[in-house]
Protein backbone atom coordinates (compact mmCIF):
# COMPACT_ATOMS: atom_id res chain seq x y z
CA UNK A 1 0.00 0.00 0.00
CA UNK A 2 1.23 3.34 -1.31
CA UNK A 3 2.19 6.38 1.61
CA UNK A 4 -0.31 8.31 0.60
CA UNK A 5 -3.51 5.25 1.01
CA UNK A 6 -2.07 4.96 4.27
CA UNK A 7 -2.27 8.34 5.62
CA UNK A 8 -6.10 8.35 4.20
CA UNK A 9 -7.04 5.38 5.96
CA UNK A 10 -5.65 6.73 9.01
CA UNK A 11 -7.65 10.04 8.81
CA UNK A 12 -10.91 8.36 8.37
CA UNK A 13 -10.47 6.44 11.43
CA UNK A 14 -10.00 9.39 13.30
CA UNK A 15 -12.91 10.91 11.45
CA UNK A 16 -15.24 8.40 12.45
CA UNK A 17 -13.86 8.29 15.77
CA UNK A 18 -12.33 4.43 15.76
CA UNK A 19 -9.16 4.88 17.74
CA UNK A 20 -8.73 1.78 17.76
CA UNK A 21 -8.42 1.00 14.34
CA UNK A 22 -6.34 4.30 13.63
CA UNK A 23 -4.14 3.03 15.95
CA UNK A 24 -4.23 0.05 14.21
CA UNK A 25 -3.82 1.58 11.07
CA UNK A 26 -0.48 3.85 12.33
CA UNK A 27 0.74 1.11 13.66
CA UNK A 28 0.83 -0.66 10.66
CA UNK A 29 1.93 1.84 8.35
CA UNK A 30 5.19 2.33 10.74
CA UNK A 31 5.81 -1.21 10.83
CA UNK A 32 6.19 -1.63 7.03
CA UNK A 33 8.35 1.77 6.74
CA UNK A 34 10.45 0.73 8.79
CA UNK A 35 11.36 -2.86 7.18
CA UNK A 36 11.32 -2.61 3.46
CA UNK A 37 13.79 -5.15 2.23
CA UNK A 38 16.01 -3.69 0.35
CA UNK A 39 18.75 -5.84 -1.78
CA UNK A 40 21.90 -4.28 -3.07
CA UNK A 41 24.20 -6.42 -5.58
CA UNK A 42 28.00 -6.16 -5.64
CA UNK A 43 29.84 -7.43 -8.24
CA UNK A 44 33.00 -7.28 -10.46
CA UNK A 45 35.87 -9.32 -11.09
CA UNK A 46 38.24 -11.06 -8.79
CA UNK A 47 40.49 -7.96 -6.59
CA UNK A 48 38.04 -4.89 -7.49
CA UNK A 49 37.83 -4.46 -4.07
CA UNK A 50 34.48 -5.73 -3.64
CA UNK A 51 34.04 -7.11 0.16
CA UNK A 52 35.76 -4.11 0.86
CA UNK A 53 33.04 -2.09 -0.11
CA UNK A 54 30.67 -4.11 0.91
CA UNK A 55 31.78 -3.72 4.64
CA UNK A 56 32.60 0.10 3.99
CA UNK A 57 28.93 0.42 2.84
CA UNK A 58 27.51 -1.31 6.19
CA UNK A 59 29.93 0.75 7.93
CA UNK A 60 32.08 -2.06 8.91
CA UNK A 61 36.18 -2.27 8.98
CA UNK A 62 37.50 -5.54 7.64
CA UNK A 63 37.82 -8.27 9.75
CA UNK A 64 35.12 -7.09 12.12
CA UNK A 65 32.39 -10.05 12.89
CA UNK A 66 30.17 -9.86 10.38
CA UNK A 67 32.44 -8.61 7.69
CA UNK A 68 32.92 -9.84 4.47
CA UNK A 69 36.31 -12.05 3.95
CA UNK A 70 38.98 -9.98 2.28
CA UNK A 71 41.85 -10.52 0.21
CA UNK A 72 44.22 -10.80 -2.85
CA UNK A 73 42.48 -13.88 -4.33
CA UNK A 74 38.67 -14.45 -4.86
CA UNK A 75 37.30 -14.86 -1.63
CA UNK A 76 33.45 -15.14 -2.39
CA UNK A 77 32.50 -18.36 -4.26
CA UNK A 78 28.51 -17.88 -4.02
CA UNK A 79 26.21 -15.20 -3.64
CA UNK A 80 26.58 -14.08 -0.11
CA UNK A 81 24.06 -11.84 1.92
CA UNK A 82 25.56 -9.29 4.51
CA UNK A 83 22.82 -7.44 6.53
CA UNK A 84 23.25 -3.83 8.09
CA UNK A 85 24.47 -4.07 11.72
CA UNK A 86 21.55 -1.76 12.62
CA UNK A 87 19.14 -2.46 9.97
CA UNK A 88 19.04 -5.85 8.98
CA UNK A 89 16.31 -5.24 6.51
CA UNK A 90 18.92 -3.37 4.14
CA UNK A 91 21.04 -6.57 2.61
CA UNK A 92 24.37 -5.72 1.09
CA UNK A 93 24.99 -9.00 -1.20
CA UNK A 94 28.83 -10.33 -2.34
CA UNK A 95 28.57 -11.87 -5.65
CA UNK A 96 31.01 -14.30 -7.00
CA UNK A 97 33.24 -12.48 -9.77
CA UNK A 98 31.54 -12.78 -13.38
CA UNK A 99 33.38 -14.97 -16.13
CA UNK A 100 35.18 -17.49 -13.66
CA UNK A 101 34.45 -21.21 -14.62
CA UNK A 102 31.70 -21.89 -11.85
CA UNK A 103 30.06 -18.47 -13.18
CA UNK A 104 30.04 -17.62 -16.91
CA UNK A 105 29.33 -14.60 -18.37
CA UNK A 106 26.18 -15.89 -20.22
CA UNK A 107 24.57 -17.73 -16.98
CA UNK A 108 25.45 -15.77 -15.02
CA UNK A 109 22.57 -13.52 -13.65
CA UNK A 110 20.17 -16.53 -13.37
CA UNK A 111 23.27 -18.23 -11.48
CA UNK A 112 23.09 -15.44 -8.74
CA UNK A 113 19.45 -15.09 -8.92
CA UNK A 114 18.64 -12.01 -10.25
CA UNK A 115 15.23 -11.66 -9.36
CA UNK A 116 15.87 -11.15 -5.51
CA UNK A 117 18.36 -7.99 -6.21
CA UNK A 118 16.81 -4.28 -6.44
CA UNK A 119 20.29 -2.86 -8.31
CA UNK A 120 23.64 -3.81 -8.83
CA UNK A 121 27.08 -1.76 -8.50
CA UNK A 122 29.82 -3.25 -11.07
CA UNK A 123 32.96 -2.36 -9.44
CA UNK A 124 36.28 -2.52 -11.21
CA UNK A 125 39.98 -1.33 -10.01
CA UNK A 126 41.03 -1.30 -13.14
CA UNK A 127 38.91 -0.56 -16.19
CA UNK A 128 35.98 -1.83 -17.12
CA UNK A 129 36.24 -5.33 -19.21
CA UNK A 130 33.74 -7.18 -21.62
CA UNK A 131 31.73 -9.21 -19.08
CA UNK A 132 31.30 -6.16 -17.31
CA UNK A 133 29.65 -4.94 -19.93
CA UNK A 134 27.76 -7.88 -21.06
CA UNK A 135 25.97 -7.93 -17.32
CA UNK A 136 24.92 -4.61 -17.07
CA UNK A 137 23.40 -4.33 -20.77
CA UNK A 138 21.42 -7.36 -19.50
CA UNK A 139 20.50 -6.17 -16.56
CA UNK A 140 19.45 -2.94 -18.62
CA UNK A 141 17.40 -5.60 -21.10
CA UNK A 142 15.73 -6.65 -17.78
CA UNK A 143 14.59 -3.65 -16.49
CA UNK A 144 16.63 -2.75 -13.48
CA UNK A 145 19.43 -0.33 -12.62
CA UNK A 146 23.31 -0.56 -12.40
CA UNK A 147 25.75 1.62 -11.38
CA UNK A 148 29.71 1.28 -12.18
CA UNK A 149 32.14 2.46 -9.76
CA UNK A 150 35.91 2.65 -10.24
CA UNK A 151 37.15 1.72 -6.95
CA UNK A 152 40.40 2.19 -4.90
CA UNK A 153 41.16 6.07 -6.16
CA UNK A 154 42.50 6.58 -2.71
CA UNK A 155 45.74 4.05 -4.30
CA UNK A 156 45.51 5.55 -7.68
CA UNK A 157 45.72 9.16 -6.06
CA UNK A 158 48.50 8.17 -3.90
CA UNK A 159 50.54 6.20 -6.61
CA UNK A 160 50.57 9.01 -9.57
CA UNK A 161 51.43 11.40 -6.57
CA UNK A 162 54.54 9.47 -6.24
CA UNK A 163 55.10 9.40 -10.05
CA UNK A 164 54.76 13.11 -11.14
CA UNK A 165 56.21 14.71 -7.46
CA UNK A 166 56.20 18.38 -8.28
CA UNK A 167 53.87 18.12 -11.42
CA UNK A 168 50.83 16.12 -9.47
CA UNK A 169 47.22 17.62 -9.81
CA UNK A 170 44.82 14.92 -7.77
CA UNK A 171 41.81 17.16 -9.87
CA UNK A 172 43.69 16.33 -13.25
CA UNK A 173 44.26 12.65 -12.37
CA UNK A 174 40.58 12.28 -11.16
CA UNK A 175 39.10 13.44 -14.53
CA UNK A 176 41.63 11.30 -16.36
CA UNK A 177 40.66 8.08 -14.80
CA UNK A 178 36.86 8.90 -15.14
CA UNK A 179 37.54 9.89 -19.00
CA UNK A 180 39.07 6.55 -19.53
CA UNK A 181 36.88 4.51 -17.87
CA UNK A 182 33.77 6.44 -20.18
CA UNK A 183 35.73 6.13 -23.20
CA UNK A 184 36.73 2.52 -22.56
CA UNK A 185 32.74 1.89 -22.06
CA UNK A 186 31.51 3.22 -24.66
CA UNK A 187 33.92 1.70 -27.29
CA UNK A 188 32.44 -1.41 -26.40
CA UNK A 189 28.42 0.23 -26.95
CA UNK A 190 27.43 1.16 -23.24
CA UNK A 191 25.59 4.83 -24.41
CA UNK A 192 26.36 7.57 -22.09
CA UNK A 193 27.92 5.62 -19.17
CA UNK A 194 27.94 7.14 -15.97
CA UNK A 195 31.43 6.40 -13.30
CA UNK A 196 31.41 6.98 -9.75
CA UNK A 197 35.02 7.00 -8.10
CA UNK A 198 35.07 5.68 -4.77
CA UNK A 199 38.04 4.54 -2.10
CA UNK A 200 36.65 2.53 0.21
CA UNK A 201 38.70 3.72 3.05
CA UNK A 202 37.52 7.84 1.96
CA UNK A 203 34.14 7.36 1.65
CA UNK A 204 33.21 10.97 1.95
CA UNK A 205 35.53 11.49 -0.63
CA UNK A 206 35.20 11.50 -4.77
CA UNK A 207 31.83 10.56 -6.21
CA UNK A 208 30.41 8.20 -3.33
CA UNK A 209 28.30 11.25 -2.39
CA UNK A 210 27.16 11.53 -5.89
CA UNK A 211 26.30 8.26 -5.79
CA UNK A 212 23.81 8.34 -3.25
CA UNK A 213 22.59 11.33 -4.86
CA UNK A 214 21.90 9.01 -7.75
CA UNK A 215 20.52 6.04 -5.35
CA UNK A 216 17.95 9.06 -4.22
CA UNK A 217 16.61 10.41 -7.76
CA UNK A 218 16.31 7.01 -9.08
CA UNK A 219 14.97 4.54 -6.48
CA UNK A 220 11.05 4.42 -5.96
CA UNK A 221 10.25 5.94 -2.36
CA UNK A 222 10.07 3.26 -0.34
CA UNK A 223 12.99 1.72 -1.31
CA UNK A 224 15.01 5.20 -1.33
CA UNK A 225 13.54 5.92 2.84
CA UNK A 226 15.34 2.37 3.49
CA UNK A 227 18.46 3.14 1.71
CA UNK A 228 18.93 6.30 3.21
CA UNK A 229 19.00 5.55 6.69
CA UNK A 230 21.56 2.59 6.40
CA UNK A 231 23.99 4.55 4.67
CA UNK A 232 26.92 5.75 6.30
CA UNK A 233 27.22 9.72 7.11
CA UNK A 234 29.19 10.63 4.71
CA UNK A 235 28.59 13.93 4.43
CA UNK A 236 26.52 16.70 6.22
CA UNK A 237 24.03 16.94 3.99
CA UNK A 238 23.47 13.30 4.57
CA UNK A 239 23.01 13.51 8.60
CA UNK A 240 20.24 15.78 7.45
CA UNK A 241 18.27 14.10 5.04
CA UNK A 242 18.16 11.73 8.00
CA UNK A 243 16.96 13.66 9.80
CA UNK A 244 14.37 14.79 7.84
CA UNK A 245 13.01 11.41 7.03
CA UNK A 246 12.40 10.47 10.79
CA UNK A 247 11.34 13.98 11.88
CA UNK A 248 8.51 13.30 8.76
CA UNK A 249 7.89 10.33 11.00
CA UNK A 250 7.65 11.95 13.98
CA UNK A 251 3.31 13.07 13.45
CA UNK A 252 2.48 9.54 13.18
CA UNK A 253 4.15 7.91 16.24
CA UNK A 254 2.55 11.29 18.09
CA UNK A 255 -0.98 10.26 16.78
CA UNK A 256 -0.10 6.44 18.00
CA UNK A 257 0.47 7.96 20.85
CA UNK A 258 -2.51 9.85 21.54
CA UNK A 259 -4.43 7.00 20.33
CA UNK A 260 -3.59 4.70 23.03
CA UNK A 261 -4.47 8.03 25.18
CA UNK A 262 -7.86 7.47 24.76
CA UNK A 263 -8.70 4.63 26.97
CA UNK A 264 -9.41 5.57 30.58
CA UNK A 265 -6.81 3.16 31.90
CA UNK A 266 -4.37 5.44 34.37
CA UNK A 267 -0.82 5.10 33.95
CA UNK A 268 -1.33 3.47 30.30
CA UNK A 269 -0.77 6.21 28.46
CA UNK A 270 2.22 7.20 29.72
CA UNK A 271 3.39 3.82 29.72
CA UNK A 272 3.27 3.38 26.77
CA UNK A 273 4.82 6.66 25.67
CA UNK A 274 7.64 5.49 27.71
CA UNK A 275 8.10 2.12 25.56
CA UNK A 276 7.41 4.22 22.03
CA UNK A 277 10.08 6.93 22.63
CA UNK A 278 12.51 4.02 23.48
CA UNK A 279 11.81 2.06 20.31
CA UNK A 280 11.68 5.67 18.34
CA UNK A 281 15.05 6.73 20.20
CA UNK A 282 16.75 3.57 19.45
CA UNK A 283 16.34 4.09 15.57
CA UNK A 284 17.45 7.23 15.70
CA UNK A 285 20.58 6.72 17.33
CA UNK A 286 21.21 3.57 14.69
CA UNK A 287 20.47 5.42 12.50
CA UNK A 288 22.91 8.48 13.18
CA UNK A 289 25.78 5.60 13.76
CA UNK A 290 25.91 7.14 17.54
CA UNK A 291 25.67 3.41 18.88
CA UNK A 292 28.69 2.70 20.81
CA UNK A 293 29.63 -0.32 18.27
CA UNK A 294 29.07 2.25 15.08
CA UNK A 295 31.10 5.30 16.88
CA UNK A 296 33.89 2.95 18.10
CA UNK A 297 34.25 1.34 14.65
CA UNK A 298 34.87 5.26 13.50
CA UNK A 299 37.94 5.89 15.52
CA UNK A 300 39.55 2.38 13.93
CA UNK A 301 39.67 3.93 10.33
CA UNK A 302 40.90 7.47 11.36
CA UNK A 303 43.60 6.68 14.45
CA UNK A 304 41.62 8.23 16.80
CA UNK A 305 40.51 7.44 20.44
CA UNK A 306 37.16 6.65 21.47
CA UNK A 307 37.16 8.73 24.52
CA UNK A 308 37.56 12.09 21.84
CA UNK A 309 34.25 11.13 20.11
CA UNK A 310 32.73 10.37 23.55
CA UNK A 311 33.86 13.69 24.82
CA UNK A 312 32.24 15.85 22.16
CA UNK A 313 28.76 13.73 22.29
CA UNK A 314 26.11 16.23 24.23
CA UNK A 315 22.96 14.04 24.66
CA UNK A 316 22.81 11.28 27.32
CA UNK A 317 21.17 9.21 24.78
CA UNK A 318 23.99 8.74 22.64
CA UNK A 319 26.71 6.15 22.97
CA UNK A 320 25.20 4.26 26.06
CA UNK A 321 21.96 1.75 26.54
CA UNK A 322 18.25 2.91 26.03
CA UNK A 323 15.85 1.86 28.80
CA UNK A 324 12.40 3.67 29.88
CA UNK A 325 14.54 4.98 33.38
CA UNK A 326 17.07 6.51 30.97
CA UNK A 327 14.26 8.21 28.88
CA UNK A 328 12.26 9.58 31.67
CA UNK A 329 14.96 11.30 33.37
CA UNK A 330 15.99 12.79 30.05
CA UNK A 331 12.39 14.08 29.70
CA UNK A 332 12.43 15.56 32.97
CA UNK A 333 15.29 17.41 32.48
CA UNK A 334 13.32 19.10 29.12
CA UNK A 335 11.12 22.03 29.51
CA UNK A 336 7.52 22.01 30.08
CA UNK A 337 7.58 17.90 29.60
CA UNK A 338 7.42 16.99 33.08
CA UNK A 339 4.01 19.16 33.18
CA UNK A 340 2.31 17.26 30.11
CA UNK A 341 3.10 14.41 31.63
CA UNK A 342 1.53 15.12 34.67
CA UNK A 343 -1.72 17.19 32.79
CA UNK A 344 -1.96 13.95 30.73
CA UNK A 345 -2.87 11.76 33.19
CA UNK A 346 -5.21 14.06 35.74
CA UNK A 347 -7.50 14.83 32.42
CA UNK A 348 -8.16 11.51 32.65
CA UNK A 349 -10.13 11.82 35.89
CA UNK A 350 -12.16 14.60 34.67
CA UNK A 351 -14.97 12.90 33.08
CA UNK A 352 -16.44 14.93 30.39
CA UNK A 353 -13.30 15.69 28.56
CA UNK A 354 -11.12 13.19 29.76
CA UNK A 355 -10.57 11.22 26.54
CA UNK A 356 -10.50 14.32 23.88
CA UNK A 357 -8.00 16.33 26.62
CA UNK A 358 -5.55 12.92 27.45
CA UNK A 359 -5.16 12.63 23.50
CA UNK A 360 -4.30 16.14 22.63
CA UNK A 361 -1.92 16.52 25.61
CA UNK A 362 -0.66 12.77 24.71
CA UNK A 363 -0.19 14.16 21.00
CA UNK A 364 1.53 17.24 21.90
CA UNK A 365 3.74 15.70 24.44
CA UNK A 366 5.18 12.67 22.31
CA UNK A 367 5.81 15.25 19.37
CA UNK A 368 7.57 17.86 21.09
CA UNK A 369 9.65 15.07 23.03
CA UNK A 370 10.78 13.44 19.71
CA UNK A 371 11.55 16.75 17.92
CA UNK A 372 13.70 17.56 21.10
CA UNK A 373 15.52 13.98 20.89
CA UNK A 374 15.62 14.08 17.03
CA UNK A 375 17.64 17.81 17.13
CA UNK A 376 19.94 16.84 19.75
CA UNK A 377 21.40 13.97 18.40
CA UNK A 378 21.28 15.33 14.78
CA UNK A 379 23.74 17.83 16.68
CA UNK A 380 25.81 15.34 18.66
CA UNK A 381 25.95 13.04 14.63
CA UNK A 382 27.17 16.65 13.25
CA UNK A 383 29.96 17.04 15.34
CA UNK A 384 31.44 13.15 15.70
CA UNK A 385 31.18 14.13 11.63
CA UNK A 386 33.01 17.19 12.16
CA UNK A 387 35.68 15.62 14.69
CA UNK A 388 36.31 12.62 13.08
CA UNK A 389 37.31 14.41 9.44
CA UNK A 390 38.90 17.18 11.63
CA UNK A 391 36.60 19.60 10.65
CA UNK A 392 36.08 20.97 14.04
CA UNK A 393 40.05 21.26 14.76
CA UNK A 394 40.56 25.88 14.35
Amino acid sequence: MESGQWTEDIKKALENNDQALAVKRIQEYLDQQNNIPLNVAITGETNSGKSTFVNAFRGINNGDEGAAPTGPVETTSEATPYPHPNYPNVTLWDLPAIGTPNFPADNYLKLIGFERFDFFIIISATRFRENDVKLAQEIQRMGKKFYFVRSKIDTDIHDEERRQRSKFNAERCLEQIKKNCIQGLQRQGVESPQVFLVSSFDLHLYDFTLLGDTFEGELPAHKKHALLLAMSNISLEVIDKKKKAFHAQIKYYAMLSAGVAAAPVPGLSVAVDLGLLVSVVIKYVNGFGLDKPSLRRLPDRRGMPFRYLINIIVSPLAATEITRDLVLKVLLRCAGTAALMAAEEVSRFTPVIRTTAAMSLSLIFTYRALNTFLNRLAEDAQRVFKRVLGLDIV
